[in-house]
């Protein structure tokens, strides 16, 4: 089917709709526009971007606002002899819509959709190529039908002309899975326009999770023996996860917290409402939103903003500045965001998973290519490592005791470097390996017999 497009979107559009049955089993449905409007891209080089609907690779492609542009609003993609490929899934999708037409006075050329059904593992062409012949941007809807998870690639058949894409339309039901707003990435070199607070304290709603037992953020262990007494080990109990702080280094030490399916079941957008806590003790060092800003790395949560969506005291929980490191922005973007999309997709497949996520040394090496050791005036340190253990096991009761021998343990360890691949399976390790580098003693809530097993296992990420 080839529309014309009529519809002019200036930013995301969603509509939710209920059908006419009273049944609560009825199916929700939603639209979802990506309009290229958020994007930053200005150059033809390999590069991602973070839009309305989540991050987004650009290789030989940019986000276009000249005159010669097909668009609707300000911005559109324009494709030379690249393609532009979707970095998250969409689950439930029923049809996508994408407007197209030719850049200017160039000539004919040709273009491919095509999705992938592994997380972007491998990509198939989903129907022929199109033809691009239109001088005004045109409409082409695609037929998906499924309940899995898919993610899509627009790519270019045919050499020097260009395409602009514009308007790109999910229709499904169910849950989308996309989270509105930006993912979990906000690079501090760039500012961040979304509003912010200087500080403000932490606000607890009744879907914290419990303080101790089942589901408690800290349920496997205090890997470092964090206390009240040392400013460098300091316990913070934050309700939506645990850490021990530094106050020397202005970053967490650790942060532990429990992920399952109220946790992720939507009931806010992501807020970006970043800010010093104040909860801090006298003496402690409080950063701030701006603290990042310039330094060339990301304010990377370690309790990420779509792990705590079922309220907003859950989600502003996540922008405390107390839960960042300076983190590389393709450290933060692509390597974290894939392994964290990943563990929200185990819970989506029955599983809760308990999440030690940490980071250690000195020195990173973030979008300006220089080696950092410090921001903020040196009051931020920029760790060398990044680290994350998780426990994947099916939805239950009892969780200490369910963990055995044969039980799931992720644990990757990536150096903090923008150069780093984006593939985070190539940074699995063991948890003892993280041990040894950091001096923890992980899951040690866990019997020693369990542990001396699953401490030395290294997964697969499959």
């Amino acid at each position: 089917m080839r529309i014309k497009h009529l519809l002019i979107y200036s930013s995301l559009t969603i509509f939710t709709l209920a059908g006419c049955s009273k049944r609560d089993d009825t199916p929700v449905t939603y639209k979802i526009t990506e309009d290229f409007e958020n994007g930053s891209k200005t150059a033809y080089a390999a590069k991602t971007d973070t839009l309305i609907t989540g991050v987004w690779n650009f290789e030989d492609a940019l986000v276009g606002n000249l005159p010669a542009d097909l668009k609707t609003g300000l911005k559109s993609a324009r494709l030379r002899t690249g393609k532009i490929t979707m970095n998250f899934d969409v689950s439930g999708l029923k049809t996508l819509y994408i407007s197209h037409g030719k850049y200017g006075k160039d000539a004919n050329s040709s273009w491919q959709l095509l999705m992938s059904t592994d997380g972007g593992t491998t990509f198939t062409p989903l129907g022929a190529e199109i033809q691009e012949t239109n001088t005004t941007l045109v409409t082409d809807s695609f037929q998906i039908n499924t309940q899995g998870k898919v993610r899509f690639q627009i790519q270019k058949t045919s050499a020097s002309t260009r395409v602009n894409i514009d308007d790109i339309i999910f229709k499904g039901t169910g849950e989308s899975g996309i989270i509105l707003g930006k993912p979990d990435t906000d690079p501090g070199e760039g500012g961040n326009p979304n509003p912010t607070l200087p500080s403000r304290d932490l606000v607890v709603g009744p879907d914290a999770q419990p303080l101790t037992g089942d589901d408690s953020n800290a349920l496997f262990g205090n890997p470092s023996g964090a206390s009240t007494v040392t400013p460098e080990n300091y316990l913070l109990d934050m309700r939506y996860y645990t850490q021990s702080y530094s106050s020397g280094r202005g970053t967490p030490n650790w942060v532990s917290w429990h992920l399952d399916a109220k946790s992720i079941t939507k009931g806010t957008e992501r807020l970006d409402n970043f800010a010093g806590y104040t909860g801090l003790p006298s003496g402690f060092y409080q950063v701030l939103s701006s603290s990042y800003s310039g330094s060339g790395f990301d304010r990377g949560h370690n309790c990420p903003s779509a792990d705590r969506i079922s309220s907003k005291e859950a989600n502003g929980a996540t922008f405390l500045m107390n839960n960042m490191i300076p983190q590389a922005p393709m450290n933060n973007q692509k390597t974290w965001e894939g392994l964290e999309s990943y563990l929200r997709s185990q819970v989506t497949a029955g599983n809760e998973v308990y999440i030690i996520m940490g980071s250690y040394g000195v020195g990173g090496v973030g979008s300006s290519g220089a080696m950092t050791s410090t921001i903020d005036n040196g009051k931020v340190t920029v760790p060398s490592n990044v680290w994350k253990v998780a426990v994947v096991i099916p939805n239950g009761n009892g969780d200490v005791q369910r963990v055995s021998t044969s039980t799931r343990v992720i644990a990757i360890n990536t150096p903090n470097i923008n150069t780093i691949d984006p593939d985070w399976k190539k940074y699995t390790v063991t948890v003892r390996d993280i041990e040894k580098a950091t001096g923890y003693n992980l899951l040690s809530n866990l019997p020693q017999d369990v542990q001396d097993v699953i401490e030395l296992k290294k997964d697969t990420g499959i």
